[in-house]
């Protein structure tokens, strides 16, 4: 699944994360993670099935590069990840 995670208003706020279902059903849970100590913050994600994760810059440069369609971002997010190896 794909879920976004807003803190602010710029794109570099806003977080889209490619969730493994098979570990996280309902998607990433953030009132739990933030209970975690920041240092570990990256292993908590994995932990919670996070593939990937891009900021909403992140997401404009691979959409300007071709790698990602914003009208199916959920979709071509799974296939650059297969591309990618993570899958």
């Amino acid at each position: 699944m794909l879920q976004t995670f807003e803190f602010g208003e710029e794109p570099i706020d806003h977080f889209y994360c490619l969730v493994d279902r098979n570990i996280r059903p309902d998607g990433i849970d953030l009132a739990s993670l933030q209970l975690t100590d920041p240092r570990n913050i990256d292993q908590q994600f994995r932990e919670n099935g996070c593939l990937l994760m891009f900021t909403g810059d992140e997401i404009g440069s691979l959409i300007a590069r071709g790698d990602l369609d914003r009208d199916n971002l959920h979709e071509s997010m799974f296939h650059l990840a297969k591309k990618e190896g993570v899958l």
